[in-house]
C-alpha cells in the first residue's frame, strides 16, 4: 500500500482543481495535459520498461477514437460501452502489430518505422474507408446528458480523465512490482541475456504490446467524447505519436510519474509558444524537439530524474555535530 500512496496523493490533489477554479480555460488545458499524459503512459510501459521505442502509437489512438465514435454514431451504441469497446479494438490492433513485428523478430529502428507505417497505412485508409466518415471525418451528435458520455461542464471530463491516469499509474505501479515488469526491465538491459535465462521474450513484448496499446486506445476513446469530431489526420496523425513518446521522455523514461510531469511541461511550453508567437504552424514541433535534446543531453533521466537526484543530496547532507560546551578549555 505504502507504494500507491503518491499516486493517491498527488490524484487527490489534482481532483481538488474543479473545486478551487470553474475557469473553462484551466479545465480544459488540464484535460488535454491528463490526455497527453495517459497516451505517454502507453507508451512508456512499452518504451520505458520494455525499451520497445514506437513511432506508431497513433494506430492505437486512432482506433480507439473510430471506434468508439463509429459505435456510437452508425449503431446507436451507447457511448460507455463504445469506450469499452474502443479499448478492446485498439489492444487488439496493438497485438496484431505486435505478433507480425516480433514474430518476424523486428526490434530497434526497424519496430520503431514498422510502427510507424502501420499508423500510416491506417490513415490512408481512414481517409478514404465510408464507414469512417473519408476525408469528411465523424461528428458525434451534441447531446448533453451524462449517459450519452456529455455533460454541461468541463469538470466531469477533467475527473473522467483523471481517473483513467490514476488507473494507469496504479496499473504501472503494479507491473512494477511484478514478475512480468521485471522481465520487461530485463529485456531492456539485454534481450538476449533474458532470453538466456529463459524468459519468453516475445510473450513478454507481445502482452506489453497488448497492455500499452489499450492505454493509447482508452485515450483515443476519450478524445472523440470531448472533443465530438474524429477525422483521419486526427486520428491517425503524427502528432499524437510524438506526444506519446515526448511525455514519458521529458518527464522521466521508465517511470511511473514521468509521462504525468512530461506532460504537463509539453503542454506548458506549447501554450506558452502560442501565446508568445501566435499560432504559427510547426513552430511547437521545434520548441518540443529543441527541449527533447536539451534532455537527452542534461537530464536523460528526464525531471524525474533531477527530483529524485535533488532528494538525494538533501537527505545525504547531515546536520554538523553540535560542539561540546565544555571542550576547548583543557
Amino acid at each position: 500500500m505504502r507504494g500507491f500512496a503518491p499516486i493517491l496523493i498527488v490524484t487527490a490533489l489534482l481532483a481538488t482543481v474543479p473545486l478551487i477554479t470553474s475557469s473553462n480555460v484551466v479545465l480544459n488545458f488540464l484535460v488535454v495535459a491528463l490526455l497527453i499524459a495517459l497516451v505517454g503512459q502507453g507508451w512508456n510501459l512499452l518504451g520505458g520498461y520494455g525499451g520497445q521505442y514506437s513511432f506508431g502509437h497513433a494506430a492505437f489512438f486512432g482506433t480507439g477514437a473510430y471506434a468508439t465514435a463509429i459505435l456510437q454514431v452508425q449503431y446507436g451504441i451507447n457511448a460507455w460501452l463504445g469506450l469499452l469497446i474502443g479499448i478492446a479494438a485498439g489492444a487488439l490492433v496493438g497485438a496484431v502489430i505486435g505478433a507480425l513485428s516480433f514474430r518476424s523478430g523486428l526490434k530497434g529502428s526497424y519496430f520503431a518505422l514498422v510502427t510507424l507505417a502501420f499508423a500510416e497505412v491506417l490513415r490512408i485508409i481512414a481517409s478514404v474507408a465510408p464507414i469512417t466518415g473519408a476525408g469528411v471525418g465523424t461528428l458525434i451528435k451534441l447531446d448533453l446528458r451524462p449517459e450519452a458520455f456529455q455533460f454541461q461542464s468541463r469538470a466531469p471530463f477533467y475527473w473522467i480523465i483523471l481517473a483513467l491516469v490514476g488507473l494507469s499509474l496504479v496499473l504501472i505501479r503494479m507491473i512494477e512490482d511484478s514478475r512480468f515488469g521485471a522481465y520487461l526491465v530485463a529485456l531492456r538491459e539485454n534481450e538476449d541475456a533474458a532470453q538466456a535465462l529463459g524468459v519468453n521474450t516475445t510473450m513478454v513484448k507481445l502482452l506489453a504490446m497488448t497492455i500499452s496499446a489499450a492505454i493509447t486506445a482508452a485515450g483515443g476513446c476519450f478524445y472523440a467524447q470531448y472533443f465530438l469530431f474524429v477525422d483521419a489526420g486526427i486520428a491517425y496523425g503524427p502528432w499524437i505519436s510524438v506526444e506519446a513518446l515526448l511525455a514519458p521522455i521529458i518527464g522521466g523514461i521508465g517511470t511511473v510519474f514521468g509521462p504525468l510531469l512530461g506532460a504537463l511541461v509539453v503542454k506548458t511550453l506549447g501554450e506558452l509558444t502560442k501565446l508568445m508567437t501566435g499560432d504559427a504552424p510547426g513552430l511547437d514541433l521545434v520548441i518540443y524537439g529543441s527541449v527533447l535534446i536539451l534532455v537527452i543531453a542534461f537530464a536523460p533521466r528526464g525531471i524525474t530524474g533531477i527530483l529524485l537526484d535533488l532528494r538525494h543530496r538533501l537527505l545525504s547532507r547531515k546536520p554538523a555535530a553540535p560542539a561540546s560546551l565544555g571542550r576547548g578549555h583543557g
